[in-house]
């Protein structure tokens, strides 16, 4: 029986690889083709084309992680549909491969790629991502958020603070920083500028070239305001690098830990987090639509197929693959703007197509 399971895992691993390796190179070329206007706009800059290659390159992993899934179940409807249509998955039948080692064979399969996915989608796409947004920024002037910067909130023991900041540099530095501070009654007593800073491991920002104009709130109505200018100040908060990325930066690219911390982060302040919520919890079950899909493949190898009639069924099972995908962009959207509890939203569609296809698998198997 580990004959059988190695057999079909072998062949579902080579389809997968190869499918994904189209895909990417797809990717790979309209990426180029992309960065190609970027180099007519920052060429003066030096944004040649040896830098737009590794910034495509750079930003193969997210590609990877978002195709792993979907190339998962083509690969997977290829092979059922090939063996169904030899007659070969009837051989492995008769040779003792039940239904339910079929499945079992499938699933441990996915859960492969579930681990790939995860670790792609976690741990090496983010770094990508950072460092290919970072080498850009070098001839594009920097990572910027919205319009008016990228805003925050923290609350401390006594006082509240918004931070707002301009845009984030090639080097990681911070540039046009606005920190505004509150009394716990909401009135005004500093207002910090400064032109860059740096935010350290511990979550300590490092600002330089400092202004600050402190208000006297005892004769606030007077208008006294104390100012202060210093080269460098030190500002502790709970703030780090990946909070700031996600104001300037799509949520989707940073890692489940770093958004934790950021929902963790807003609700301390009392700001909305359903958004990054969902986020979170589409991360989490996103690798589980690997074993989704090799579930959605396996009623394949079960029908019976006409020579040449393999491709309907192909691209049949790959519209549904593909309806899985926009489903679940949906249910994100939709659970939203009804405040849905997040995690339901983010695996409502993969309990409906794991029931859907493990329904049609038992139906097939009962039938045959």
């Amino acid at each position: 029986m580990k004959t059988l399971s190695r057999l079909l895992h072998l062949e579902v691993a080579k389809a997968v690889v190869l499918v994904t390796a189209g895909f990417l190179g797809l990717f790979v070329f309209f990426d180029l083709v992309e960065e190609l206007k970027e180099i007519n706009h920052f060429g003066a800059q030096g944004y040649n084309l040896a830098i737009a290659s590794g910034y495509v390159a750079l930003s193969v992993p997210s590609h990877l992680y978002e195709l792993l899934p979907i190339a998962v179940l083509i690969g997977t409807i290829f092979v059922m549909s090939r063996m169904a249509q030899r007659s070969e998955f009837t051989v492995l039948r008769t040779s003792g491969l039940s239904p339910r080692r079929a499945l079992l064979a499938l699933v441990t399969m996915g859960s492969v790629f579930l681990v790939i996915t995860f670790a792609i989608g976690d741990y090496l796409a983010p770094a990508a991502n950072r460092h290919a947004n970072l080498l850009k920024a070098r001839y594009t002037g920097g990572m910027a958020g919205m319009q008016s910067g990228a805003w925050l909130k923290e609350r401390q023991a006594d006082r509240n603070f918004i931070v707002n900041v301009a845009s984030m540099q090639n080097d990681g530095q911070l540039a046009g920083v606005q920190l505004f501070e509150f009394l716990n009654d909401g009135a005004i007593r500093r207002l910090t500028q400064a032109t860059k800073g740096q935010i350290t491991d511990d979550e300590t920002w490092i600002l330089k070239d400092v202004e600050h104009l402190t208000f006297q709130t005892s004769s606030l109505a007077s208008g006294a305001v104390v100012r202060e200018k210093l080269q460098t100040w030190t500002w502790p908060n709970n703030i780090s690098i990946d909070m700031m990325a996600a104001t300037l930066q799509d949520p989707e690219r940073m890692n489940s830990i770093g958004l934790f911390k950021y929902i963790r982060h807003l609700r301390a302040n009392n700001q909305d987090s359903q958004k990054f919520e969902i986020v979170f919890w589409r991360k989490v079950f996103y690798p589980l639509s690997c074993l989704v899909m090799v579930v959605l493949a396996l009623p394949f190898a079960y029908l019976h197929f006409r020579s040449g009639g393999i491709a309907g069924h192909v691209f049949a099972g790959v519209v549904v693959g593909i309806s899985f995908f926009l489903l679940n962009n949906m249910f994100g959207y939709i659970g939203t703007l009804n405040h849905w509890q997040p995690w339901l939203a983010s695996a409502l569609p993969s309990l409906l197509y794991s029931l859907a296809s493990l329904s049609a698998f038992g139906w097939l198997v009962l039938r045959h």
